[in-house]
């Protein structure tokens, strides 16, 4: 069984141009020929599981990764175990809202150490804006400036900031427009970073659940967060923004979205990076909106992804002699393997980045696109 597994495999990999045991940066070189099994058995996840387990190399990881992702390998697999189980989870239970604060706990606060070395200045995680940019720095302060242009953010208006992350956005609104604001989280180390570095800005972030919060805001943004809302969750998220925007406000979603609509997350990513993870696709996010918001603008930039990937992944490898003895060897494995990963799967274009704007009843005369 375990020869056949091997030529399945390898005649797979062959139609994508990848060599098992080649010279070139994508090939793939194998060390526990039990990878073979783990693979036909378990998919993505026993691919990930192996890379971690030092199963298997490859010089660059994630042009490896592109040329299974473009060539489709995975659909190749007969029954991927492991989707299957994630897929029935996610139909069955609703743990984006039983366990909310799982991904704080699990991703968020596993040190501020880590996130300070491989973000930016700003500490900003999700997507940069790459348009007329050359530095990472750059990048995110064009991507938070084109935010506040796109809600057209003014001097002394109030913004919510769902997902707040270490308090970027905020600082950055309150700092170059006059904004004064709020922010949520869930993660600790966030909450507690956040304020601690806000100095005297009109800003304050909240250790607190979205469904939580009660008020008014002049603007609302959600930059990051929506993966961790969950499928059955998205029409109660969206009502809820709703209720806390005021009648001539704006709303901006910025979030990583499929294609295709899914009902779990991918199952490595779910079970080590993201717990209970799951990305939007174009068909669920308009269904959740119908009744409650107006759809102004739809932008993906998703492609900037990558490069913002790669940028993390360059200052994490940097990093790591420095905080290599707090985390060990196989979560460096673990944290390069899902940064290659996510910066193949945009590049191949299987996952996007949106930005999404929407109004409680549509900008009178029309919405200006600023991009």
């Amino acid at each position: 069984m375990s020869a056949r597994f091997k030529r399945f495999i390898t005649d797979l990999l062959a139609e994508c141009d990848v060599v098992v045991g080649g010279s070139r940066p994508w090939d793939v070189q194998v060390h526990d020929e039990r990878l073979y099994g783990r693979v036909m058995t378990q998919g993505s996840l026993g691919l990930g599981e192996a890379y971690m387990d030092g199963w298997w190399d490859a010089e660059a990881v994630d042009q490896f990764l592109y040329r299974l992702m473009t060539a489709d390998i995975g659909s190749r697999i007969r029954f991927d175990f492991a989707l299957a189980a994630a897929t029935l989870k996610g139909m069955v239970l609703n743990t984006q809202r039983w366990r909310a604060t799982e991904v704080g706990e699990k991703h968020y606060d596993i040190g501020n150490d880590l996130y300070r070395r491989m973000l930016d200045t700003r500490m900003i995680y999700s997507c940069a804006y790459w348009r007329e940019a050359d530095t990472l720095d750059a990048a995110q302060e064009a991507k938070l400036d084109l935010i506040c242009r796109k809600i057209g953010l003014r001097e002394g208006q109030t913004v919510l900031d769902v997902g707040s992350g270490w308090g970027g956005f905020l600082k950055f609104a309150a700092e170059k427009y006059g904004a004064r604001g709020i922010g949520i989280t869930v993660s600790k180390e966030q909450y507690a970073y956040a304020n601690d570095t806000r100095g005297d800005l009109p800003i304050e972030t909240r250790l607190m659940d979205y469904m939580d919060l009660d008020g008014s805001f002049d603007q609302i943004v959600s930059i990051g967060m929506f993966e961790h809302v969950g499928y059955k969750n998205y029409r109660r998220y969206l009502a809820k923004i709703r209720s806390l925007l005021s009648p001539d406000g704006l709303f901006l979603l910025h979030t990583i979205g499929g294609s295709l609509s899914r009902r779990s997350g991918e199952p490595w990513i779910e079970k080590y990076i993201f717990p209970n993870g799951m990305l939007p696709s174009p068909r669920q996010l308009t269904r959740a909106a119908e009744r409650r918001l107006v759809m102004e603008d739809w932008h993906n930039f998703g492609a900037d992804y990558d490069r913002t990937l790669m940028a993390w992944h360059a200052r994490f490898e940097a990093a790591w002699p420095e905080i290599a003895d707090r985390y060990g060897a196989r979560f460096h494995r673990m944290w390069r393997y899902y940064l290659l990963c996510c910066a193949a799967a945009f590049r191949a274009r299987w996952v996007h980045l949106w930005q999404v704007v929407y109004s409680p009843n549509g900008v009178p005369g029309g919405y200006r696109s600023v991009r």
